[in-house]
């Protein structure tokens, strides 16, 4: 069935379909399993593996280097469906999709030709960067060290999204000197532990936890300065988007398929069955529509983005200026996706009985998974910047970091 006639509108180029459709079995497949999955605590390996060998994680590759060439808009339209049938895998690929983007945006032409073939083959790449305790925003506690003639990593990390799925791990770093580097080594790379302690009571199948590198052995070729790809802040927060999307529309079928058919209704009830009952049929089209709003939503959004990739075209004004508008965009978007599906994942309990708070349902994982989510970006700012824009034309801050900040950037 086509996005369209599924009733959650078109897509957004007209070869969507056709790129969707090549997908779509492996989507049924996922989802078979999810709840299952969620209940056991099982990881999603297989899972995982299916997305690789399907070249779902080479999507934004070029045809001519092995991939399907697709644009932003439709890479975060594909998300939104994967969303829909496992939540954690889109989180667990995040890192992977930006290390793509870093790999397209780079400007070394060497570096693109090393890694272009490894994603292509389906080489996963995942995330090491955020660092807890007293990691200070201006570097990184995790260290280059040199020892005799070659470097040593030696450090910690914490929400590794779906490093421990992957084939590689990127590095947030400080070298010698102090600046901020990155280094990209293989995950069995002698000395790094990637351990499956994640214990957040949502999106529990991601992998988030820690990494730890002892006496890694790194060579001068593994070293990049190349920061992120300007537009990152944009994109990450737009994978979390779309993984609400997804999200929504899982639990607006799930919730619909659960009244259709239940029997037991209520004697002070509008029907002889839940799914006759008006009121109860306007609580499931909220969540529909939640569920709508929200992709649309993500793909306006994602519009913005694409327009800032295609900006780099040398004019540095006009890339500035795009990528500022893109992050605008997803920060105008950002609280009205998370306060809709925190919302409806409270209220689609109101269309069932008590028996829906059953754990074989797991309908409470929506909530869980949304409220997560919605904690990995600073929302609270959000409204914040966006109304700094609108009375004072104050486009939003660029690249940012968590961590301990130094005395003289606290606000007085």
């Amino acid at each position: 069935m086509s996005q369209i006639d599924a009733g959650w509108g078109a897509g957004p180029s007209e070869r969507y379909e056709r790129l969707a459709e090549k997908f779509r079995p492996l989507w049924q497949k996922i989802r078979a399993g999810a709840i299952t999955r969620e209940l056991q605590r099982q990881l999603p390996l297989e899972q995982i593996e299916w997305l690789k060998q399907s070249g779902f994680t080479a999507l934004r590759l070029p045809e001519s280097a092995g991939g399907y060439g697709a644009t932003l808009p439709e890479l975060f339209n594909l998300l939104i469906e994967l969303g829909e049938a496992d939540s954690n895998l889109v989180q667990a690929i995040r890192g992977h999709l930006g290390f793509v983007e870093s790999v397209l945006n780079h400007t070394d032409d060497n570096y693109r030709q090393k890694w272009l073939p490894r994603l292509a083959r389906g080489e996963l790449v995942g995330p090491a960067w955020s660092e807890t305790g007293d990691a200070r925003q201006a570097e990184f506690s995790t260290r280059l060290q040199r020892s005799g003639d070659r470097w040593q990593l030696n450090g910690r990390k914490f929400y590794t999204t779906g490093s421990l799925y992957a084939d590689w791990i990127d590095i947030g770093i400080s070298d010698a000197t102090g600046k901020s580097v990155r280094v990209t080594l293989a995950k069995n790379a002698p000395g790094v532990s990637v351990l499956d302690d994640w214990n957040g009571f949502g999106q529990t199948l991601t992998a988030s936890g820690t990494a730890i590198f002892d006496k890694v052995p790194v060579e001068d070729d593994d070293i990049n300065e190349s920061s992120r790809f300007k537009y990152a802040p944009a994109f990450f927060q737009l994978v979390h988007l779309a993984t609400l999307a997804g999200l929504g529309r899982a639990q607006s079928s799930e919730v619909a398929e659960l009244v259709a058919s239940r029997k037991r209704t209520y004697s002070n009830g509008n029907a002889p069955r839940a799914a006759q009952d008006a009121q109860i049929l306007q609580v499931v089209g909220r969540l529909r529509g939640a569920a709508y709003s929200s992709g649309a939503i993500v793909l306006q959004a994602a519009n913005a983005l694409e327009r800032a990739w295609a900006a780099q075209n040398g004019d540095e004004q006009q890339e500035s200026q795009a990528i500022a508008i893109a992050e605008l965009e997803v920060s105008q978007s950002l609280n009205v996706v998370t306060d809709l599906l925190i919302s409806s994942s409270s209220t689609l309990f109101d269309a069932l009985g008590a028996s829906a708070t059953l754990k074989p349902l797991a309908l409470d994982r929506f909530w869980r998974n949304a409220r997560t989510l919605s904690s990995h970006n600073p929302r609270i700012y959000k409204d914040r910047i966006v109304g700094d824009f609108a009375v004072n034309g104050t486009l939003p801050p660029e690249q940012w970091r968590i961590g301990v900040a130094d005395e003289q950037t606290i606000p007085a």
